[in-house]
């Protein structure tokens, strides 16, 4: 799928990729949810299916809070507060954490949840304000919000799929 250039292509790809990886997600045996034995965030790491989906809710609530700043007319600060950039492995160990207490089913609910939320946010937006200037860097509103979205959502369905394959072997 092409990289979206507005905000009709980046809702669909939101859309598309995620039940996508939704399909995914229902192969996942509940026995095997937890087990930590696909490869992880960072080399040397492996993760379970339930922080992979951890890990991709704590990216589109980071995205929301960055557009409701952003709607505030506050400062956006991209990186959660006391990570860089250079700082992802550490992050994604954050975002496992945070929603370690919650079942794979109520994890997948969730991100379900946050995801609604990310398009309704989106569909207030005009082309223009997502796709007409810099927002971050050289980064438009709509690039951001799909790094953080629909492309982690394409990785996560192709992770999920060679760890499933690894497991029927």
């Amino acid at each position: 799928m092409p990289i979206p250039t507005s905000k009709s292509e980046l809702l669909g790809a939101i859309t598309d990729r995620f039940a996508k990886l939704d399909r995914a997600l229902d192969a996942v045996p509940a026995e095997l949810a937890d087990e930590k034995t696909m490869e992880g965030h960072a080399k040397g790491t492996f993760m379970s299916p339930n922080n992979l989906v951890s890990y991709l809710i704590g990216w589109n609530v980071l995205v929301l809070k960055w557009l409701e700043h952003d709607r505030n007319g506050e400062t956006v600060i991209f990186q959660e507060v006391r990570y860089k950039w250079s700082q992802l492995r550490e992050l994604a160990q954050k975002f496992y954490r945070d929603y370690s207490e919650h079942s794979f089913d109520e994890n997948r609910d969730q991100l379900a949840r946050v995801k609604e939320r990310l398009i309704a946010e989106i569909s207030e937006r005009t082309d223009d304000e997502l796709y007409g200037s810099p927002w971050h860097g050289k980064w438009t509103k709509g690039r951001m919000i799909q790094f953080n979205s629909s492309s982690p959502y394409e990785n996560a369905r192709g992770r999920i799929r060679k760890w499933l394959k690894q497991k029927t072997l």
